[in-house]
């Protein structure tokens, strides 16, 4: 009987120290291999007309990453999960009709 592993049931929260960054970023591109997602996190602006050019050119632009984070595969259908069910109450919480159409590109 003692080789049994003990099971313990607990719940994880952060630990919101109050010196923690936030970083904002309006664009996360992801890539992925076997065995892990990487979110690349990217804060894009207005655009000027030299950089616009640019873009008419070679048709890249470049934002500045402000966070990349690497998960686990395994990860990723729980993260998933939450994004769509916190989705589903702010669709409820919030009843603006252009929100909700969930239409466009998906990044």
């Amino acid at each position: 009987m003692a080789d049994q592993p003990k099971q313990i049931n607990f719940t994880i929260v952060p630990d919101d120290d109050a010196s923690a960054q936030r970083t904002y970023a309006n664009f996360c591109s992801i890539a992925h291999t076997p065995f892990d997602f990487t979110l690349t996190f990217c804060e894009v602006m207005p655009l000027t007309d030299k950089e616009i050019k640019a873009a008419e050119a070679d048709h890249v632009v470049k934002a500045p990453v402000r966070a990349k984070i690497v998960v686990p595969v395994q990860f990723v259908p729980n993260l998933i999960a939450a994004l769509q069910e916190h989705w589903r109450v702010y669709s409820e919480s919030y009843s603006n009709p252009a929100w909700n159409k969930g239409t466009g590109p998906v990044h």
